[in-house]
C-alpha cells in the first residue's frame, strides 16, 4: 500500500508538495540508516596515520558492536552537534541508554569509533580545546579566561576514532611506546608509527616513521643513527597523563601497568587508587564518590576500552584522558569510500588508492 499524497487544483502546488513529500521520505529514510546501520564519518586529524588519514571519508557500521538508540532525539537532520556554530539539538527530550544486540563486541585491535569522552564539556569560544586538560592546567579560576562552556549530552560528544588496545578485565602496559597486554607484547600493526631522532651525513632531524619505514631508514648507506624520542620523565608531563598524579611514573611512552574495568568487577577504593576511577563513579555511572570511599569498593556498572592513536606520538588518546566506557561506543569503520588531501587541489586532492580501502590493519 502506497503513501497517500494531498492533492489539489495547482499544478504547481502539486508538484511543491511531491517534492516536498520525496524530501521527507528520504530524510526519514536516511535517518533511520544512520541510526541502525551505517553512518558517514571524515577523519579529521592525523592520529590514526598511517593506518587512516586526515580527509578520509569512512562508512562507520553500527551494526558490528549494536546500534544505540538516539538518547538526545530532537536533532537537525544530518548534522551531529553544531550547526552554523549553534547547537543542532535541543535537551527538552533525553532518553536512557538504550544498544540494540551486535554481531560482536569491540575487540583489541579493532579501529573503533567513540565519543569524546572529555567532551561532556567543551568552551563555547574553543569547543576544540579539552576543558578538563585545561582545568587541570590553569584551575577553575584559569579557565574562566577562556570564556563560556556548555555541557553536551553524552551521544552529542564529539566523534573520536582510535585503535582499541586493550579491553575489559586486560592489564595494559606501555613500554618504550609499544603496547603489552596481560604479559604479551602486542601486534604492532603496519600503520604504527612513533618519533625518531635521524642523523645523517648531512643533518640531524625528527621524522615519524613505521617499523617498515625505521627498517629502510636504518638500512641507508646516508644514515649515521637513528634513535626513538621516548618520553622518559614522567615529572615533566604529569599533569597531562592519566590519572594525573605526580607519583604514578607514567609517561606516554612507558605507561601502567593498568587493568581495564569491567561490568560486575568490585575493585578497592582508597587515595591511590580514586584517581584512576573518580571519573567514572562520579560522571560515567553517577555513583557516589564519597560514598566509594566510605566503603572503600565500588562495583563497575559497564564495560570500559582502552584507547590509542596509531600514530603514537602524535594522538590525544585514553593517555590522556583514561577509559572509554560502553555506551560511548559508535561503531566500527568498515570501508574508506572517499580520501582528499587538504594541502592539493582538485582534481590532484584525491587519494585515488585509498577508494574503497577496508583493511585498516594494512
Amino acid at each position: 500500500m502506497g503513501r497517500r499524497k494531498i492533492r489539489t487544483k495547482s499544478k504547481f502546488l502539486n508538484w511543491v508538495l511531491d517534492w516536498l513529500d520525496a524530501i521527507l521520505f528520504a530524510v526519514v529514510v536516511v535517518t533511520l540508516i544512520n541510526i541502525f546501520w551505517f553512518q558517514a564519518f571524515k577523519i579529521p586529524s592525523s592520529s590514526m596515520e598511517n593506518s587512516l588519514y586526515t580527509g578520509d571519508h569512512l562508512f562507520v557500521s553500527k551494526l558490528t558492536y549494536g546500534a544505540r538508540m538516539p538518547q538526545t532525539p530532537l536533532t537537525i537532520p544530518f548534522t551531529h552537534n553544531t550547526i552554523f556554530g549553534k547547537e543542532s539539538y535541543s535537551t527538552s527530550v533525553q532518553w536512557q541508554y538504550r544498544r540494540l544486540p551486535g554481531f560482536r563486541s569491540v575487540r583489541k585491535g579493532d579501529v573503533v569509533v567513540f565519543n569524546f569522552p572529555n567532551g561532556d564539556t567543551v568552551f563555547v569560544n574553543n569547543p576544540m580545546a579539552d576543558y578538563h586538560a585545561q582545568l587541570r592546567m590553569f584551575g577553575e579560576e584559569g579557565v574562566k579566561s577562556f570564556g563560556p562552556v556548555k555541557v553536551r549530552p553524552m551521544d552529542k560528544k564529539d566523534h573520536y576514532v582510535k585503535r582499541c588496545v586493550a579491553v575489559h578485565g586486560d592489564t595494559l602496559e606501555v613500554k618504550d611506546g609499544y603496547v603489552w597486554v596481560n604479559g604479551q607484547k602486542q601486534e604492532v600493526y603496519p600503520g604504527v608509527q612513533l618519533s625518531y631522532l635521524i642523523t645523517t651525513k648531512a643533518r640531524t632531524y625528527v621524522d615519524l616513521l613505521t617499523a617498515d619505514k625505521l627498517s629502510k631508514v636504518r638500512n641507508s648507506s646516508n644514515v649515521v643513527d637513528v634513535k626513538p624520542l621516548l618520553d622518559t620523565i614522567p615529572s615533566a608531563v604529569s599533569f597531562e597523563i592519566f590519572p594525573f598524579t605526580e607519583n604514578s611514573g607514567w609517561t606516554r611512552d612507558f605507561f601502567g601497568p593498568l587493568w581495564i574495568p569491567e561490568k560486575g568487577a568490585t575493585v578497592a577504593i582508597d587515595s591511590a587508587s580514586l584517581p584512576l576511577y573518580e571519573r567514572i563513579i562520579r560522571d560515567y555511572e553517577g555513583g557516589s564518590v564519597q560514598e566509594a570511599l566510605k566503603n572503600g569498593c565500588y562495583t563497575f556498572k559497564q564495560d570500559y576500552y582502552f584507547m590509542m592513536g596509531d600514530n603514537r606520538h602524535n594522538s590525544l588518546d585514553s593517555r590522556y584522558w583514561g577509559f572509554v566506557p560502553e555506551d560511548h561506543i559508535v561503531g566500527r569503520p568498515v570501508v574508506v569510500w572517499l580520501s582528499t588531501d587538504r594541502e592539493k587541489s582538485f582534481p590532484s586532492n584525491i587519494r585515488w588508492n585509498r577508494f574503497l580501502k577496508m583493511n585498516f590493519n594494512k
